[in-house]
């Protein structure tokens, strides 16, 4: 087997350089090893999920944004191509720490290397992602740039990333046009309009179980919407900040009341903001599977997965009742808007990857959607 020491001595140099100057010193993987001039750039995130790395990097929302691991070995089982929630990578880039030469595991269709080249997806490997996380998590979510250029180089274009800040990149990731999901292909007399903002495939299969699944385009109306007879609305995840969505809240608003609404991640933000609250941007978000939340409801604590910059400020709204709190910063993780059959959380309960402590808010829809 390949040694370590060869697979980093066999790689040309890369650097990562952050927007406030910092500069962390790697080894170029994926698409820089083809292309030396190439520089990707992105906002900087850290993911502390131990597995699932294809779910990271195939996952939509992460789109704009350049993704560090904080587990140190990011490739170890390979690629198996069905665990994808989208047909490619999504964010800019990835960073490692290490990335095994030879991948383990019987399910295993290629590499993770192999895959992200194939793709054109910029890597930087060898990265001291403990300094890394650190730096981030003191300073804040940065812009950055990756790349075998020399570091100057790299920080004018991090300077130039426009980051997500007030980004609309939902319009890079929806669908452009409405499709039937059927993934059992079993129809339940349910029909669920899922409006895609960056949806995950492992999102869809969920909804599938309820019902027949038909994904519509960001941009859909209302009136169409409710022109379909749909049993409810779902509002998915996706990347970039819902300050940027109006035309998605004020959808949103138009189907209040009219029909149950179930939304998760961005679609939380977004059904938020359709009632009057704010969005702010946290320090460096939530990327994880291992996030503790508490379910005001019956005093229950989940593990969740979650992935996420930006978040639900609430101050008294009446009609609008928090379900849900994160127990490592109380940030707000589960609206329910009374009188108007809408829920939503900002985790991820399809768990993919991650626990499934959070798969009842499925059922929970569904139920919403019989009685409605």
């Amino acid at each position: 087997m390949q040694s370590t020491e060869m697979f980093y001595q066999e790689r040309p140099k890369a650097l990562l350089v952050l927007a406030d100057g910092e500069v962390f010193e790697g080894y170029a993987a994926g698409a820089l090893l083809d292309n030396p001039t190439s520089v990707a750039t992105g906002e900087v995130v850290f993911n502390t999920a131990l597995s699932g790395y294809l779910e990271v990097a195939s996952d939509p929302s992460y789109a704009g944004q350049v993704v560090a691991f904080t587990y140190p070995h990011i490739g170890n089982y390979g690629v198996t191509l069905k665990d994808a929630e989208g047909e490619k990578p999504y964010c800019r880039g990835i960073i490692t720490r290490a990335l095994p030469p030879r991948p383990s595991n019987w399910r295993s269709e290629t590499d993770f290397e192999s895959y992200l080249s194939s793709h054109g997806l910029a890597v930087i490997t060898g990265v001291d992602t403990r300094r890394l996380t650190r730096h981030i998590a003191r300073i804040g979510s940065l812009n950055c740039a990756i790349g075998r250029s020399d570091a100057g180089t790299l920080l004018a274009a991090a300077k130039n990333e426009a980051g997500t800040l007030l980004q609309d990149l939902v319009k890079g990731v929806s669908t452009t046009e409405k499709y039937v999901y059927s993934q059992y292909g079993r129809a339940k007399n349910i029909t669920v309009a899922a409006m895609d903002f960056g949806v995950k495939r492992s999102i869809l299969d969920d909804l599938s179980l309820l019902g027949d699944v038909i994904v519509l385009p960001a941009d859909t109306s209302a009136e169409e919407i409710i022109d379909m007879g749909a049993s409810g609305v779902f509002l998915s995840n996706g990347p970039g900040d819902p300050e940027a969505l109006d035309y998605i809240s004020s959808t949103i608003a138009d189907l209040l009341g009219k029909v149950p609404i179930m939304g998760i991640c961005l679609g939380h933000q977004l059904l938020a903001r359709a009632v009057g609250a704010k969005t702010y941007k946290m320090t460096f978000g939530h990327h994880g599977v291992n996030h503790p939340v508490k379910s005001l409801d019956g005093d229950r604590i989940e593990i969740t997965s979650q992935n996420h910059n930006y978040a639900v400020a609430i101050d008294n709204l009446p009609g609008v009742r928090v379900t849900h709190v994160n127990l490592n910063d109380n940030v707000i993780e589960g609206l329910e808007i009374e009188k108007a059959n809408a829920i939503s959380v900002q985790y991820h309960p399809e768990s993919a990857p991650g626990p499934h402590d959070s798969k009842y808010i499925f059922d929970k829809f569904k139920q919403m959607m019989l009685q409605n």
